[in-house]
């Protein structure tokens, strides 16, 4: 018996120890600097990615695959590859959208809320979103990994997500992104086999 209590208090302590635990501020200062640092020194980034799509009202989540391609300053491409053939282009305050051969485009100069949205992916994949005008920050550490936690400020960016979670590497990269919207469904969407700073073309994004 005493055997068995030893051991559950193990397994509980275990799972304490593995949750998510508060940076403190001296951690936080110096996870900032670090992802800082790595961000500016990304010129581009070329990712497979796994997308799985959370409905409340689904069993299992919906799984997508693909290859997300990112230039500096403003230049993303998300290849949607597995189970349809689909992508999305952000160039020139324009979403350039392919969905097996059909094309069309959606200009987001003049809407205030795409905008803000456009900014977020691209700062979400590069690492630079730091802006504490436009969300409430909080940053965690679990399993040898950094976590930072977005709730916009922006009551019209909010009724489209509510938080977003960036999980990051031991490079201080990003290497998970989550997205919650305002009802339980969220975004979950992995990188993988990351290549940083490879040339590529601007013709990538013609789409």
């Amino acid at each position: 018996m005493k055997t068995k209590i030893a051991l559950l208090i193990l397994f509980i302590s275990g799972n304490l120890f593995a949750q998510e635990q508060k940076m403190t501020a001296a951690e936080i200062a110096s996870f900032k600097e670090d992802v800082n640092v790595v961000s500016k020194k990304i010129k581009t980034l070329s990712t497979d990615f796994v997308q799985y799509k959370h409905l409340d009202f689904l069993s299992k989540d919906i799984e997508t695959s693909g290859k997300m391609i990112f230039k500096e300053p403003n230049l993303l491409q998300w290849q949607y590859k597995k189970p349809y053939n689909y992508s999305i282009v952000f160039k020139n305050n324009k979403i350039l959208i392919n969905d097996e051969g059909k094309k069309s485009a959606v200009d987001i100069g003049n809407s205030k809320i795409f905008s803000r949205i456009n900014k977020l992916i691209i700062g979400s994949v590069s690492g630079n979103m730091f802006d504490d005008k436009e969300f409430t920050i909080s940053y965690f550490k679990s399993k040898g990994q950094n976590i930072a936690k977005f709730i916009p400020k922006d009551a019209t960016l909010k009724k489209y997500i509510k938080q977003i979670e960036l999980t990051f590497d031991k490079e201080a990269t990003v290497e998970q992104v989550k997205l919650l919207e305002s009802s339980e469904d969220y975004t979950r969407i992995v990188l993988k086999n990351k290549v940083i700073n490879a040339k590529i073309d601007d013709s990538v994004f013609t789409n």
